[in-house]
């Protein structure tokens, strides 16, 4: 059996010195113990781990610079309420086109990503674009490089897919959101995406996680199809850990004994999750369900049970889309839904 981690955070006052910082850091490496030193809003914080034990945090509170120490019992320490007791607000703004409304996600608003699954080639991928930002949207998604089941399925279009996203986010003031799937791919792809997508194959790709906390753009993070909330959580830590604080997650349905849908959306997600961690957390309902016809409907359900907002599929010609098309909505589709999912947020606000 596994002993129990147990970590505490030390937050230092606002007049604490690099050397009292250094300090307190060493002595507690000393005493067999982990420490990584982080900052939020300003302040510094260490973070204290280890495994079994007891952990006397109010000892650390007589060292100079120390204002409060307080323990976490979740092994997801910076991903946990007991962390940050307030929602994280993760805001997307256009920095070349300053009249762009911020899309904001964890606040009261349901944000939408929309766009087809692969970004097949620049006509389509403009005409799906234009109809979903009639529809309200203002976050489109299309994949660049594709993790398939299959190495005989389309693969994606690579860098000459993100000259594509790029023209769509200049031309219509959209925010992109793509996926990539190793470190390789980040330098090229943080140039023109607002949001990094982080696949559900990709979810205990530690160190492509570990790369992207190195950078301060948002990070979209699937949960893996196999994957508890815990490990859920624990594949955020290690974004969070290495300094990137804009983590969105992403629940898009789990594998399960039930065939009649391609996964289960686990509704249970989002309101556990909300207990537990101050992160935002979306809904796929697409690639849950597998079938454009259930996506709606579970989309309210997601909403309903507090998802922050949805990434949907959407495809001007699903019948034949490269990827995924039978689980693509028609953009005419889109603002009936988009009115809905928003109807009951307000109801949810209002209570």
């Amino acid at each position: 059996m596994v002993d129990r981690l147990f970590v505490m955070i030390i937050l230092m006052a606002p007049w604490a010195t690099e050397k009292h910082v250094s300090d307190l850091r060493k002595h507690i490496i000393n005493s067999g113990m982990s420490a990584s030193v982080l900052e939020n809003a300003g302040r510094k914080l260490i973070a204290v781990s280890l495994c079994g034990g007891p952990l006397f945090e109010k000892s650390f509170e007589t060292w100079p610079g120390v204002e409060q120490t307080f323990p976490i019992i979740q092994p997801f320490m910076l991903a946990s309420r007991e962390f940050n007791p307030e929602n994280t607000l993760i805001q997307l703004k256009m920095k070349k086109s300053p009249g762009v409304k911020p899309a904001i996600f964890g606040g009261n608003d349901v944000q939408i990503i929309a766009g087809p699954c692969a970004v097949e080639d620049e006509k389509s991928c403009m005409e799906i674009a234009e109809k979903v930002k009639e529809a309200g949207c203002n976050i489109f998604r299309g994949g660049v490089f594709k993790a398939r089941t299959s190495p005989y399925a389309f693969q994606g279009l690579g860098k000459k897919g993100l000259k594509i996203l790029e023209k769509i986010k200049k031309q219509f003031g959209m925010f992109i959101v793509t996926e990539v799937l190793d470190s390789s791919e980040i330098p090229p792809t943080i140039e023109v995406a607002d949001v990094l997508q982080i696949g559900t194959r990709n979810m205990t790709n530690f160190r492509l996680l570990e790369s992207l906390g190195k950078f301060d753009k948002p990070i979209l993070l699937k949960r893996g199809m196999s994957s508890t909330i815990r490990e859920f959580l624990m594949a955020a830590e290690y974004i969070l850990k290495n300094g990137n604080p804009n983590v969105i997650l992403c629940e898009r349905g789990i594998r399960t004994f039930e065939t009649h849908t391609r996964f289960t959306m686990d509704i249970n997600a989002f309101p556990a999750i909300k207990q537990i961690s101050h992160l935002p957390i979306i809904a796929d309902p697409s690639h849950a369900t597998g079938s454009w016809r259930l996506v709606e409907s579970v989309s309210l359900a997601a909403v309903a049970a507090g998802a922050d907002g949805l990434l949907i599929e959407v495809h001007t010609d699903p019948k034949n889309a490269l990827s995924d098309g039978v689980q693509s909505i028609l953009p005419e589709r889109l603002p009936a839904l988009i009115k809905k999912v928003r109807a009951i947020k307000n109801i949810l606000i209002e209570e």
